[in-house]
Parts: C-alpha cells; sequence; structure tokens
C-alpha cells in the first residue's frame, strides 16, 4: 500500500513539476508575445518609395572618389577569385566599404557571381559588363549616361588596353562590337588564336574586368567633380538604326544601344525570313 501511494505521490509531483516549468514556458513564450513590434520588425516587408511615374524610386547610396589604378589591381584579384561580374563589383563597393563604411561593410557581392560567362555559362551579357552597370547604379544620381559611356567603351576600344600590376601573361586585346559575352570571347580568340576555355583568356577576361573597373572609377569620379562628359556616344551607324526600328520609328519592332551591324546585316544585305510561311492564297 505504502509503494502504491509512493507511487501516486511521485506521479504527482512530477506533474507539479511539469506544470511549474510549463508555467515557466508559457511565460517566456508569453514574454515574446508581449513585444509584438520586435515580431513586427521581422516579418514587416521593407518600405518601397515610388516616384510621381509610379516607378520604384532611385536612392544612390554615398559616393565619394576612388583611385582608379588601385581599382585596376584590386579588381583582377577579385575576378580571379570570383568571375567578371564579382570582379567589377565587389571592387567598388570594397574600396568604398574602406572609405565610406556603412551599408558597404555587409553588401552582398557573393550574388553577382551569376555573372559568370555571361551569366552561369550562357554567354549573354559580359559579366564584366553587368557588374559595372550594377555598381554605377548603386551610387550614380543620374546612372544612364555613366552606364552609356562605359559599355560603349567596352564595345569600341581594344580591350584591355591597361595591364594591372600582378598581370600574369601581355595578352592580345580585340574589340568586342557587342555586349554579348560570346560575341566578345569569339572576337578575341579570332585575335589572339587562343582557346575559349585556355589559361590565356582566362587571363584575358581578369584584365578586361579590370580595364572596366578603372574606366567606371574615372566616369564615377568625373560625375561626382561635375566633370562628366562622355567620349564615346551611341555611333551614328546604331542610331541610324534605331531611327526605324526603336521607339517612334517606322516599324518600332525592337529596343537596344549596342551595335546592330555586328550580327545584323545592313538593308541593302537583307535575306528573306526563311522561317516566315508564305502568305496563303485565297
Amino acid at each position: 500500500m505504502d509503494k502504491d501511494r509512493r507511487k501516486v505521490l511521485g506521479m504527482a509531483g512530477c506533474m507539479a513539476a511539469a506544470g511549474v516549468l510549463g508555467g515557466g514556458a508559457l511565460k517566456l513564450v508569453g514574454a515574446q508575445d508581449a513585444k509584438p513590434e520586435a515580431k513586427q520588425q521581422i516579418t514587416k516587408r521593407p518600405e518601397v518609395k515610388l516616384d510621381s511615374k509610379g516607378k520604384v524610386l532611385h536612392e544612390p547610396l554615398p559616393y565619394v572618389a576612388l583611385d582608379p589604378e588601385a581599382a585596376l589591381d584590386l579588381s583582377y584579384t577579385n575576378k580571379l577569385m570570383g568571375d567578371c561580374m564579382y570582379g567589377v563589383f565587389s571592387t567598388i563597393v570594397e574600396m568604398l566599404a574602406e572609405k565610406v563604411g556603412g551599408p558597404y561593410l555587409t553588401y552582398p557581392t557573393t550574388v553577382t557571381r551569376v555573372g559568370a560567362g555571361g551569366i552561369v555559362g550562357w554567354g549573354a551579357t559580359c559579366g564584366a559588363v553587368q557588374g559595372a552597370a550594377m555598381a554605377i547604379y548603386l551610387v550614380s544620381p543620374n546612372p544612364t549616361p555613366v552606364i552609356d559611356e562605359v559599355l560603349n567603351y567596352y564595345q569600341y576600344t581594344m580591350l584591355p588596353d591597361v595591364k594591372p600590376k600582378n598581370a600574369k601573361m601581355d595578352i592580345v586585346p580585340s574589340k568586342a562590337d557587342s555586349t554579348l559575352c560570346h560575341v566578345s570571347i569569339s572576337h578575341w580568340t579570332k585575335a589572339s588564336g587562343a582557346k575559349a576555355f585556355s589559361k590565356e583568356r582566362t587571363e584575358r577576361c581578369a584584365q578586361l574586368a579590370a580595364d572596366l573597373t578603372r574606366k567606371t572609377v574615372m566616369a564615377l569620379n568625373e560625375q561626382l567633380a561635375g566633370e562628366f562628359k562622355g567620349v564615346f556616344p551611341i555611333p551614328e551607324e546604331v542610331k541610324a538604326c534605331r531611327a526605324c526600328h526603336d521607339m517612334g520609328g517606322a516599324m518600332e519592332n525592337t529596343r537596344g544601344k549596342m551595335n546592330c551591324l555586328t550580327c545584323h546585316s545592313g538593308h541593302d544585305e537583307i535575306k528573306p525570313n526563311i522561317y516566315e510561311k508564305p502568305p496563303v492564297k485565297l
């Protein structure tokens, strides 16, 4: 009988202890619930400001003048560590983190590795071009003319034309005539005789990314000083194409700013569209 009694009392004690602990646990949960503002801070979406046209407002982060030559050398190293887009973008963010601090100290630059090989090997827009445009938009109050300048510089200049201090070899320069990775590399392999997956091509893209970072920093510095003018406007040939095919043109069937004639023939060489079905006779 005593044994059974002790068993019952023991069970009761355990239940009592569980009640105390349970109450404590409930108190802890209640304490968390007593701060709805903390929970709200976690779940609340960041406020998005809109301009007068209902578009997301462009609010650039602070920018200070950077050293273009230091950017050249750091970008070369960063490209070899994390590919083209990372090489350009992370360099500018790292240099601003040292000079400005604030948001640049924790900016997630590794996401820009997506730009490798023209977006994970697709050969689309060159990663260095993507990184430059993203960096410019991040800090410039008027990014479009600066982006246009840097992208036209990429298209129409024999690159790379400046060698980083820590470069491993001399590279044959070439003109991309496009902002597309596969076109840029194809033109370079033709000029250099090297293969697209060679160590020479890896070095070429590292120097190219470094070159574009230097140009981007120079353009941003000029804009900051109120001295930006731009020396690489859209060529007259591209303007001629846009006059007909872009906004407001007679056809208005496309849009763009890059060199059209790299991939498309002029009007005197237009061939019939072999994919177009012949008209049906009624």
